[in-house]
């Protein structure tokens, strides 16, 4: 043959090379590379060449030499076993056993109870079963997550997250897959939505829509905030947390191996933190972080509700004679209309290292290396807003100097949300009837108010006296400005 081709002067596939071949077959698709098996016999015994199939094992499947090594399976062997198993998820597996792998590497040392609560990943007939309870077809990236790891046992702390204030505690369990699908939604409002996480607290859920319905997209992931000025129970409005099942997971697994949403007592705390969101004073720096809490917000009425977390930290390499004291806080709060709300008073209030409320206020001392934090929060009728203000100190060994402290400009805006399909279909006269029904519960507040003022005035003023000192003591909590008569109108 080799003499025949000398005279043609023809190079057929069985001439050349072996190191040409195979290089060129290593940069071909785990597909092409099957099909190449059908070409020609020489194709056939190339691709079986195992080390071009390391690179589709650890490409898809995330296969380690450890792994392999402890399977004593051929690359080519571990591809096919591991296609067998969860090939139908090959477009999404990496991404999502990428993320699960990050982020119980990131817990164990951090919280390993956590990383104990995980369940053993789900079979595809218990997926398939769960599928023919609901009637829907579960998405892939969903199945494939599950497929891992089938959720979490319900427990404290969850693995999507917790957050605290003085009289309000969340920490979202994820679903294991039967649970979800005993919560799926086919009510108005809901229709075709299946919870992701549950709060044991505040009965509180992420859903994802596993069908299109009621101006919902496919495979969203969402907060349900149902329209407390509709009568309709199906005006359910919605922030989206994510497009995708995939999406919503692995960025949030990137928020907290990133050390973006910190971890205290072995809890992961949802605080999104902006890197320039730091001002430094001197030895004195303040950075803050936020979070916005859809379970105590509405879109109708607008009424969105942000934490925030401030960490107050003075300079190792500070001389010890500028020890300090916070005296005061003063705050400028702007939402996005541009409305001006100022608070001041003494001290800092707010939940203090998450383990007690001052409702009188906290006055820290700050020495060189100490670090204090504390978290407060606030409101806006508008989607967004901002605050910025300062500390007023003083010197522990000049009591009688005095000096501000800048808190950085820190942005608030609540996510992406969706207005109910229900609300939009409404006409003028119902909208017009709402708003009429709204200002009339409003003046009745009003007025039970002004009676009870008149009431106490008679009785008793100092009583009439305390309960103003505790309204703005409440108000002060958490540095949210006295709020004014809501307006009625649809936005």
């Amino acid at each position: 043959m080799a003499a025949a081709e000398a005279e043609t002067g023809l190079l057929t596939l069985e001439s050349l090379p072996t190191d040409p071949l195979l290089l060129i077959l290593s940069f071909v698709d785990y597909r092409d590379l099957i099909n190449c098996c059908y070409v020609s016999r020489r194709l056939s015994q190339l691709s079986t060449h195992d080390p071009l199939w390391r690179r589709h094992c650890k490409k898809y499947w995330l296969i380690s030499e450890e792994e392999k090594a402890r399977k004593n399976q051929c690359w080519k062997s571990l591809f096919i076993d591991t296609y067998t198993d969860v090939g139908r998820y090959i477009d999404h597996y990496a991404a999502i056993k990428k993320a699960w792998d990050d982020l119980k590497k990131y817990l164990e040392p951090r919280c390993p109870r956590m990383v104990l609560s995980l369940k053993e990943g789900a079979r595809e007939e218990d997926l398939d079963a769960v599928e023919a309870q609901i009637g829907c077809k579960l998405p892939d990236d969903y199945r494939c997550s599950y497929r891992i790891h089938n959720g979490q046992k319900l427990v404290v702390p969850g693995l999507l997250g917790s957050m605290a204030l003085s009289n309000h505690y969340r920490s979202e369990d994820l679903l294991d897959v039967d649970t979800a699908a005993g919560g799926f939604q086919q009510r108005q409002g809901l229709k075709y939505c299946l919870p992701l996480t549950f709060c044991i607290h505040t009965g509180l859920s992420q859903y994802i829509a596993v069908e299109a319905a009621e101006g919902r997209n496919k495979n969203e992931v969402f907060y349900q905030c149902p329209d407390q000025m509709a009568r309709n129970p199906a005006a359910i409005d919605m922030f989206i947390i994510g497009a995708t099942f995939t999406d919503w997971f692995t960025s949030y697994v990137n928020n907290v191996v990133s050390g973006g949403f910190p971890i205290i007592r072995d809890q992961i705390f949802r605080y999104i933190h902006d890197p320039e969101c730091v001002a430094t004073t001197g030895d004195i720096t303040v950075s803050v972080s936020t979070s916005f809490l859809p379970e105590l917000s509405s879109v109708h009425p607008p009424h969105y509700f942000f934490t925030y977390r401030i960490r107050i930290e003075m300079s190792r390499d500070a001389l010890p004679e500028k020890a300090c004291q916070l005296d005061s806080r003063y705050w400028r709060i702007t939402n996005a209309k541009g409305d001006v709300e100022e608070v001041q008073g003494p001290g800092v209030v707010g939940v203090f290292s998450n383990v007690y409320v001052s409702w009188s206020g906290e006055f820290p001392i700050i020495s060189p290396g100490r670090i204090y934090e504390y978290t407060s929060c606030t409101t806006f009728s508008t989607t967004s807003g901002y605050m910025e203000g300062y500390y007023t100190f003083h010197f522990l060994y000049f009591k009688d100097k005095v000096f501000n402290v800048a808190i950085p400009r820190f942005h608030m805006a609540c996510p992406t949300f969706r207005v109910s399909i229900a609300r939009l279909e409404m006409g003028p006269d119902e909208y017009e009837e709402m708003e009429e029904e709204a200002e009339e519960e409003e003046e009745e507040n009003d007025d039970d108010s002004a009676d009870m003022d008149e009431s106490d005035e008679s009785d008793d003023d100092e009583n009439e006296s305390d309960e103003g000192e505790g309204e703005e003591r409440r108000r002060r909590v958490f540095d949210v400005p006295i709020r004014r008569r809501r307006c009625s109108r649809l936005f």
